[in-house]
């Protein structure tokens, strides 16, 4: 619900969690494509390639496993480093225009992480036989960093590598990111591979404003742990048109005029999310969706984001498939006991999962644990 304060109305967390799936597109299925959803979602991460596949299917009307492949054999979208310095999956048209928006936090992070093993270096000059390279032929992070360390044999060839992933805008190839597909990820520039260049303009303005679209109401820490991006302050000061709400602890949240916030009382079906999806990841409080108590158990020390299942738009538990021959199981792991209408609609909900996720098994089953 809202309530009425001296600086601005109060939305409490089932009105937060209303907004943000209604804004995922998780309060229903949308009547969308593929890539408008992408679009819409601003990108989904995507270290590894079937999660986005899966993202879709909970968010998407209808969607197919060739509805995101056939995008990317036809160079409709792609897997670049973008917020976080995370690998992501977006539109074309997002790759060129987000990653001059991201050049300098990468840098930063680049120097944060590797700063001592490239000190020195001309790392323009890095970039630019690292561009030569991955250009005349797609190459993978390793074999990459052993071209370069010929050029700079006392240096660590994967400082080197990392270098270029972060100064020089990478995308992996096919059949990296397709469904089912395995071997080592291989890249190339953005340009050559989308035969256009990346935009010019590097002010954050549009992009935090979709930001909100799919994201908020936000806090400017949230914007920027979702982003990677700092200073958003002013960012968000200079666009007279958003409103501003209050949370329950008084912070303040940024959000667009018209976007919605839906009855925080609305009905919502379960949900089961992918490893890595960013509903997980882009806030600087995720109380909206999950509990400190949860996130540890959801985010693993190896810096994995396990698959999760909503309940009432919040996270309850995990989930897993487990495939042999021609079985499938699904295993469903709640934190604490659902009732007996809660396990019937996750068991639902998990058989259409099995029936997307594994349509060559002959038998499924659906166990809780």
């Amino acid at each position: 619900m809202t309530t009425a304060s001296p600086g601005g109305r109060v939305l409490d967390r089932r009105t937060l969690n209303r907004a943000l799936l209604e804004r995922q597109l998780l309060l229903e299925r949308a009547p969308l494509s593929a890539a408008g959803a992408i679009e819409h979602l601003v990108g989904m991460q995507a270290q590894a390639p079937n999660p986005p596949y899966l993202g879709l299917w909970t968010r998407v009307d209808g969607f197919r496993l060739d509805d995101l492949a056939a995008l990317v054999r036809s160079r409709e979208v792609v897997r670049v480093v973008l917020m976080r310095g995370t690998i992501h999956l977006v539109t074309a048209q997002d790759c060129l225009a987000l990653r001059p928006v991201l050049d300098a936090a990468l840098e930063r992070a680049l120097n944060g992480t590797f700063g001592r093993r490239l000190d020195g270096l001309d790392l323009a000059e890095v970039a630019v036989l690292g561009r030569r390279l991955v250009e005349k032929e797609a190459l993978s992070w390793g074999r990459l960093g052993v071209l370069l360390a010929e050029r700079w044999p006392d240096r660590d060839p994967f400082a080197l590598a990392n270098a270029v992933r972060n100064l020089v805008p990478l995308v992996q190839v096919p059949p990296r990111g397709l469904w089912g597909e395995s071997g080592q990820a291989t890249h190339t520039t953005a340009e050559s591979w989308l035969g256009r260049p990346t935009a010019v303009d590097t002010a954050p303005d549009r992009m935090v404003e979709r930001y909100l679209a799919a994201f908020g109401p936000a806090t400017v820490k949230d914007i920027q742990a979702w982003s990677g991006l700092t200073r958003l302050g002013a960012v968000v000061k200079r666009l007279p048109h958003l409103r501003t709400f209050r949370d329950e602890n008084g912070l303040e949240l940024w959000d667009l005029p018209d976007a919605p916030l839906p009855d925080p009382d609305v009905p919502v079906p379960v949900r089961f999310l992918p490893e890595f999806d960013n509903i997980l990841l882009s806030h600087a409080d995720r109380a909206r969706i999950l509990t400190e108590e949860q996130r540890r158990l959801v985010f693993t020390r190896n810096g994995l984001i396990r698959s999760v299942i909503l309940v009432d738009g919040f996270v309850r538990g995990l989930w897993r498939i487990s495939q042999q021959r021609d079985t499938a199981d699904l295993v469903i792991e709640p934190f604490a006991s659902l009732s007996r209408q809660e396990r019937e609609a996750v068991a639902d909900e998990g058989g259409r999962l099995l029936a997307f996720a594994a349509a060559g098994a002959k038998t499924y089953d659906i166990r809780f644990v």
